[in-house]
């Protein structure tokens, strides 16, 4: 079992790459894979198409709600993280052929992910073995990361843009990493959609990681994004998608 993070600023393109990371191992038969939205934009699902209200499946967040909110629950006593755990596998997880896939959703509470986030790491304690890959979506915000959602993770994707922002970003990240004790086999960048072709010896010079190349302009992706089509449909040709191909073997396969 492989555990890959994904994170990056917002529009350099990360939800699109774990969508079409998904579709590449799908496509080369590592099956099964659980796919993890810890983005509260909630757009992994989307773009996988699932629809988690017509399919009946509730994020971390809302089974806390109507544990503790709702049915009046106590957060004393037993952890809330082990009390919903099971509420978690039989109305949080959607299942389907290629992958299962789990949203950790919404702050429960103004401000806080802590409850949620330490639910999502007992959870991802207890199943994670029985998958091949673990493709975790996770937002800008380094909150979740210093949470150690995933104490132990083979490799961490941070995507750049043509910012320098961005930059500083996989500085604070990879920092943040050493300092909170995860676990890292290796923490690498790509490009993303916008990220110049010509810039990836600067990234490496800049943050001193191993660079592997950038996620392709497609405009089909693109029209696939804004109509709401799933991008495990997107054609094998597509450039997008041969790019991502790339990159995941040389995550999967380089030592």
């Amino acid at each position: 079992m492989k555990t890959i993070v994904t994170m990056g600023r917002g529009g350099t393109g990360k939800t699109t790459f774990v969508a079409l990371m998904a579709r590449y191992l799908i496509e080369k038969k590592h099956t099964p894979i659980l796919l993890v939205d810890i983005d509260p934009d909630q757009n992994l699902a989307e773009m996988v198409g699932v629809d988690l209200d017509a399919a009946g499946t509730k994020t971390i967040s809302e089974l806390l709600s109507e544990t503790f909110i709702q049915d009046g629950g106590t957060t004393l006593g037993v952890p809330p993280s082990q009390r919903i755990e099971t509420r978690i596998w039989e109305q949080g997880l959607f299942e389907s052929e290629g992958f299962d896939l789990l949203a950790i959703g919404t702050r429960w509470v103004e401000g806080c992910y802590c409850l949620p986030d330490a639910a999502l790491k007992s959870a991802l304690g207890s199943i994670t073995r029985q998958y091949q890959f673990v493709l975790i979506d996770s937002p800008a915000g380094l909150e979740h990361l210093n949470r150690k959602i995933a104490g132990s993770v083979d490799t961490i994707v941070d995507i750049i843009g043509p910012s320098s922002k961005s930059f500083h970003h996989v500085k604070r990240a990879y920092r943040l990493v050493r300092e909170v004790g995860i676990r890292c086999r290796r923490f690498v960048t790509i490009g993303g959609f916008a990220f110049p072709e010509n810039l990836g010896t600067r990234a490496m010079n800049e943050t001193g990681l191993e660079y592997l190349g950038k996620i392709q302009e497609d405009p089909l992706v693109a029209e696939y994004v804004l109509s709401g089509r799933s991008l495990l449909d997107v054609p094998k040709s597509s450039p997008a998608f041969l790019s991502v191909g790339r990159i995941v073997e040389r995550i999967v396969h380089d030592q």
